[in-house]
């Protein structure tokens, strides 16, 4: 549908990028000529997670951060989707890039689960890097605190029993009280749309499946990063992942809850870097 390529990005712009879903948001950053790397980050925020991350990352690279559909910066969800749409959209992005195949690809939750389906389709990564990213559907107990949160979101936004809600799902405490990490989480929260919002999180959330089938198909060089402080992919639930990928490792990293690259942006630039290296 969108086969179309535009130029090669040039580096420090932002581009509005076709996709099924509508446009992406896509800011630019690094080196125009080096290897393209796609950064995808969580839920709930946008690209502005990974401004802490980029200045340690190499600058011989051609980053691409992306704010997904229906959220940040990127055109308004206009009807539910999936994990399996967003693939598709992002797919549609790349293709649109001139970027059809071979990029390396680093998720953070929301970004790992896209990450995931597309590491099972040939040819389209280079490698995976997913961050605090359970490949199993939303357990029962948070669906539940979800679908009741739901219409309070989509009726008067990112108020302050929502916000709290969701800065306590992606920070620790001790990050939720630095206000430069805690303001680029509600920063992010108050960007999209009430009702874009509230399709995002049914979307990308509550219809969430379990992947690990699909993992075994996986053949490209995978990271799998957890943290210590998140329950619903705790490093033991990130082995049993990674288990089941030939390719894959698995480090954890302290003091992070869901935004493990913005609470802790050095330790996840150094892996990153000992992670494209060694792939």
């Amino acid at each position: 549908m969108y086969r179309t390529p535009a130029p090669r990005p040039t580096a420090d712009c932002t581009l509005r990028v076709p996709t099924r879903l509508g446009s992406l948001s896509i800011r630019t950053a690094g080196s125009p000529d080096g290897p393209p790397t796609v950064l995808w980050p969580s839920m709930f925020v946008d690209s502005h997670t990974w401004d802490r991350l980029l200045p340690l990352l190499p600058a011989d690279r051609s980053y691409l951060l992306v704010d997904p559909p229906g959220l940040g910066l990127s055109d308004p969800l206009r009807h539910e989707s999936d994990i399996v749409g967003a693939a598709d959209a992002a797919v549609d992005a790349l293709e649109h890039l001139g970027l059809p195949a071979g990029v390396d690809w680093v998720g953070n939750a929301f970004g790992g689960h896209v990450g995931f389906e597309l590491a099972a389709r040939p040819g389209v990564l280079r490698s995976l890097a997913a961050i605090s990213s359970p490949a199993e559907p939303v357990p029962a107990a948070l669906r539940r605190q979800i679908v009741t949160s739901l219409p309070l979101m989509r009726a008067l936004g990112p108020v302050a029993p929502v916000r709290e809600s969701i800065v306590h799902a992606m920070l620790t405490d001790a990050s939720a009280a630095d206000p430069g990490v805690r303001q680029v989480v509600v920063d992010s929260l108050r960007r999209p749309t009430r009702r874009s919002a509230a399709l995002a999180v049914r979307s990308f959330i509550l219809n969430r499946v379990d992947v690990t089938p699909r993992l075994r198909d996986v053949t490209i060089p995978c990271l799998f990063v957890a943290s210590d402080d998140r329950g619903d992919w705790s490093p033991e639930d990130a082995e049993a992942t990674a288990a089941l990928v030939p390719s894959a490792r698995t480090v954890v990293v302290r003091g992070a809850r869901t935004l493990v690259p913005l609470e802790q942006p050095s330790e996840v630039a150094s892996l990153l870097r000992q992670f494209w290296a060694e792939a």
